[in-house]
């Protein structure tokens, strides 16, 4: 038999819950998952729950979709999983959010767009900053071990006979990063 499921969550434990469970059970909340905590935290217990409990048929209301997800990258994906399982999902106070019809279906299916639209921007925007702090000659990524005076002065070192230890040890590098600068000095 299908289930309507409720989903409450207050941020902080001052928060009262009471007018959020007055909704969800007037909207036909057969059992209703109570969560205190951010929505920003990734371990909501409640949740798992009744992700968990979802049956093919079900749907999951809360009174507005912020007590679900605080982004829409986590929000498509508990719609995902949700969906996953044959069921749907409710906003009381957003009315376009609503899986059972086919308009709601469509604004989620808008929503995964721009969010992957967002995605991919994002990615655009971080190589375009690192192409340009190259061109500007900034060096990207872990500080080298050694500067360019302690290069020349290993290869001096190691050219009057010093071994791979002595130097590792006199430069407080290790022996691999030794090979490495002698390689790259050969190229």
């Amino acid at each position: 038999m299908n289930k309507t499921f409720g989903y409450a969550r207050v941020s902080t434990p001052k928060q009262t819950t009471e007018s959020q469970l007055e909704l969800l059970h007037q909207a036909g909340g057969e059992e209703i998952f109570v969560e205190t905590g951010s929505g920003a935290n990734r371990t909501r217990p409640e949740l798992e729950k009744l992700l968990l409990m979802l049956r093919a048929g079900d749907t999951v209301i809360m009174v507005k979709l912020d007590r679900l997800a605080r982004s829409l990258t986590d929000l498509l994906s508990l719609v995902k999983e949700i969906e996953s399982k044959g069921a749907q999902l409710r906003s009381l106070h957003d009315p376009l959010i609503d899986t059972t019809t086919p308009n709601g279906k469509l604004i989620f299916g808008i929503f995964a767009v721009l969010a992957e639209y967002e995605r991919e921007l994002i990615r655009r925007r971080t190589l375009d900053g690192l192409a340009a702090a190259r061109a500007r000659g900034k060096h990207l990524g872990r500080k080298e071990a050694l500067n360019q005076e302690q290069k020349e002065s290993l290869l001096a070192l190691r050219q009057s006979g010093q071994s791979l230890r002595q130097l590792a040890q006199t430069f407080n590098v290790s022996k691999t990063t030794i090979i490495r600068y002698l390689r790259l000095a050969k190229s």
